[in-house]
């Protein structure tokens, strides 16, 4: 999900778990070649595959660092974002500190991040709670992070613009399991115990012989640091 930034011809923009720099590119034609992108991620991979272009746009900048330290100065970005990688951080309210920091005052901020307690899927009610529990407590570290959003934005010293909710709708099985693993988080909570093997496997058939349904919530937060 693309985070709009409106962005303008000469800002500086952050990207933070900007991952393969999918996105950079549309924000370094955005910003012009007056303009400045940099792109953070933590994966040494990321950085490489990211950075593989940078011939063609030498205003995007790619740097290897922890979103807990941001490699960048005080007061550096027009423009900020994440795009679903603050559930994967350690501490999110100490890198929404750092985002504060590296924010020219007046900066925005956009982030976009998912509530998997929230995810429904149709079928077993049982079942979906059984399956959010697991994956929240176990596959992800901030698994909620979408709901706390705004308090940690103003925790972190940023004025709250608005909050919204994108709810996808997911009504084809494959899709949805890839996307949201439903067997593989299944498999991997019978494992651990769980789910029992006979009840997980029963949900699966189901969903995948039944009129599948499912729906995943991403939140989307814009913030300013105050001037």
């Amino acid at each position: 999900m693309r985070v709009s930034l409106d962005l303008r011809h000469g800002d500086t923009v952050l990207d933070v778990g900007c991952g393969p720099g999918t996105d950079l590119l549309v924000m370094a034609d955005a910003v012009t070649t007056s303009g400045r992108v940099i792109g953070v991620d933590v994966d040494p991979r990321m950085v490489a595959a990211a950075g593989s272009f940078l011939n063609f746009y030498p205003h995007v900048d790619v740097r290897l660092g922890d979103a807990h330290a941001l490699p960048v100065d005080d007061d550096t970005a027009d423009r900020a974002r994440m795009d679903r990688a603050l559930q994967h951080v350690e501490n999110p309210a100490r890198v929404l500190t750092e985002l504060h920091r590296a924010l020219k005052p007046g900066g925005l901020l956009r982030i976009a991040e998912p509530d998997w307690d929230a995810l429904l899927v149709d079928g077993d009610l049982e079942m979906n709670r059984q399956f959010n529990r697991f994956v929240c407590e176990n596959m992800i570290r901030n698994s909620t992070i979408g709901r706390e959003l705004p308090r940690l934005a103003r925790d972190a010293g940023f004025e709250v613009e608005n909050i919204t909710a994108v709810t996808t709708v997911i009504r084809d099985f494959a899709r949805a399991d890839y996307t949201l693993a439903l067997s593989r988080n299944t498999e991997r909570a019978i494992r651990a115990g769980a789910i029992e093997r006979a009840d997980g496997e029963r949900w699966l058939a189901e969903l995948r012989e039944g009129d599948f349904l499912a729906s995943v919530t991403i939140f989307l937060l814009a913030a300013r640091k105050p001037l």
